[in-house]
C-alpha cells in the first residue's frame, strides 16, 4: 500500500494500487469531480438567499427553492458517491479510507432531510426552517472540508507513489 503522513504524523494509507487503479478508471470519479463543485456553487447561492431572508424577511420562496435544489444535488452526490465507493473499495459506505467522512455525511443528509420534512409539514415555521437549513449547511461545510483533506492526502500519496517508483 502507498503511504502518506497525516496531520498527526501517522502513516495513512488511502488506496492500495488496485483501489487507485479502480478509482482512476471509473466514470464515477469524473461524476464526483463534476458534482462536487456544482454542489458548492448551489450551496453558495442558497446560503446567500437564506441569509438574505433571515436579515430582511424578503425572498422566502427563492431561499426555499434554493434549499430544495441544494438538497436534491446533495442526494445525487451521495448516491453517486456510494456507487463510487462500491466500485473503488467494494462497499457502498463506510470504507475504511472514508469512514469518518461517511459518518459525518449521514449528519449532513439527516439535517437536509429534516429541512424537507419541516418544509412539507410546516413545522418550525419559515424562520425555523431557515435555521435548520443553516445547520445543514454548517455540517456540509465541515464535511466538504473532510473530503478536501482526503483529496489532498490522495494527491500526496500519488506523489509519494511516483517518487517510490522512480527510486
Amino acid at each position: 500500500m502507498s503511504k502518506t503522513r497525516g496531520a498527526a504524523g501517522k502513516v495513512v494509507q488511502l488506496y492500495t494500487p488496485e483501489e487507485r487503479q479502480r478509482r482512476d478508471e471509473t466514470v464515477w470519479t469524473v461524476v464526483q469531480g463534476v458534482l462536487a463543485p456544482v454542489q458548492f456553487l448551489v450551496f453558495l447561492v442558497s446560503l446567500a438567499l437564506v441569509v438574505r431572508y433571515l436579515w430582511t424577511g424578503a425572498g422566502y420562496e427563492a431561499a426555499t427553492i434554493s434549499i430544495v435544489v441544494k438538497t436534491l444535488v446533495l442526494y445525487t452526490i451521495m448516491v453517486t458517491g456510494a456507487i463510487w465507493e462500491k466500485v473503488v473499495f467494494g462497499k457502498y459506505l463506510f470504507a475504511k479510507a472514508f469512514f469518518w467522512e461517511d459518518v459525518f455525511s449521514m449528519l449532513v443528509i439527516f439535517l437536509h432531510t429534516l429541512y424537507l420534512w419541516a418544509l412539507f409539514t410546516g413545522n418550525f415555521g419559515p424562520e425555523g426552517q431557515m435555521y435548520v437549513a443553516l445547520a445543514a449547511y454548517a455540517a456540509y461545510v465541515i464535511n466538504a472540508a473532510q473530503f478536501l483533506w482526503k483529496l489532498r492526502m490522495a494527491r500526496l500519496q500519488g506523489q509519494s507513489d511516483r517518487s517510490e517508483a522512480m527510486a
